[in-house]
């Protein structure tokens, strides 16, 4: 049996297409659809119930992006456990099928995650940004040392992915980060021998309208978990993510003025440096007082976002 897994407080429209297209999906084994509200106060949980959802409510106080996605690996009965954001969008009607075929292609496998494609009207550095990580091509990711742990290996994203239940009770999400808990998973996964596939046929529209404040603490969010995810190979990650840095801005300049965006890109210099700040001032969070590092990030942002 397959579980799909949504977090939702305030889903709004979003949470009823989500529900909407997983209802669509065509496969053939049955499944069921779980979800945790962490104090919605516009309707979300009566619309879950109408269209077919287990649903289950906790206080918003209680709402972490770990320990909550555990939450619903304890109230979901199959072994397949799919997450997605209630935000997302499957694009075709065998999105299930395709990410839990990805996640039972090998016997090592631990989990699968698919593509995120910008909506059509996400701003061009966001549909850059998307593409940059999620692109069309394949790849399964290994890493059985340290210095092998770097942003590529340990990509992942609980936006649209899915796991066995047996490595989700092996290696349970962390509940003390703020954000990465997908990527931390995978860290502790590969060191015991596992991989994770990447499905771009498992697509989902799914992008967010940042601001450079909201950019800047989303990767303040990122940098604080880094050194346990994609920095944590020490000195050969840092030189890759600086590596995937350089290729990245050289990319996205390129691609805005190819693409016909050249007005966009003063913008979206200031919006990638909001971004770089972040990540970096997280990266080095232990240096800064724990009242100052209460103030920045996602942390009072609406519950399941994620990019």
């Amino acid at each position: 049996m397959i579980s799909v897994l949504i977090p939702v407080k305030n889903g709004g429209a979003d949470i009823v297409r989500c529900l909407e297209a997983v209802r669509r999906q065509r496969i053939d084994e049955e499944f069921e659809v779980v979800v945790v509200d962490s104090g919605s106060t516009d309707g979300t949980p009566e619309r879950a119930r109408r269209l077919g959802a287990i649903l289950h409510e906790i206080p918003p106080e209680e709402y972490s992006h770990g320990a909550t996605r555990n939450l619903l690996r304890e109230l979901a009965r199959g072994e397949a456990l799919v997450y997605i954001s209630d935000d997302t969008l499957p694009v075709a009607d065998d999105w299930l099928a395709t990410l839990v075929a990805a996640l039972r292609s090998g016997p090592d496998v631990a989990g699968a995650y698919g593509r995120q494609i910008a909506h059509p009207d996400a701003l061009p550095s966001e549909q850059y940004y998307l593409e940059f990580l999620y692109g069309p091509e394949p790849r399964v990711q290994r890493a059985g040392q340290q210095e092998e742990l770097t942003l590529e290996t340990t990509m992942f994203s609980n936006a649209n992915a899915a796991y066995h239940r047996e490595a989700l009770d092996a290696f349970p999400f962390a509940d003390d980060l703020r954000w990465a808990e997908d990527q931390d998973f995978v860290r502790r996964a590969l060191f015991a021998g596992r991989t994770v596939v990447y499905e771009p046929r498992a697509a989902v529209l799914h992008s967010h309208p940042y601001t450079i404040r909201t950019a800047f603490d989303r990767f303040f969010d990122s940098g604080l978990g880094a050194r346990r995810t994609y920095l944590a190979g020490g000195p050969p990650a840092r030189r890759a993510l600086t590596s995937s840095l350089r290729r990245y801005a050289i990319g996205e300049l390129r691609w805005l003025w190819d693409e016909g965006h050249a007005a966009q890109i003063p913008y979206a210099v200031v919006y990638e440096l909001a971004k770089l700040a972040g990540m970096q001032l997280g990266i080095h969070g232990d240096l800064i007082p724990q009242r100052v590092k209460a103030r920045l990030g996602l942390a009072t942002h609406p519950h399941g976002r994620r990019g």
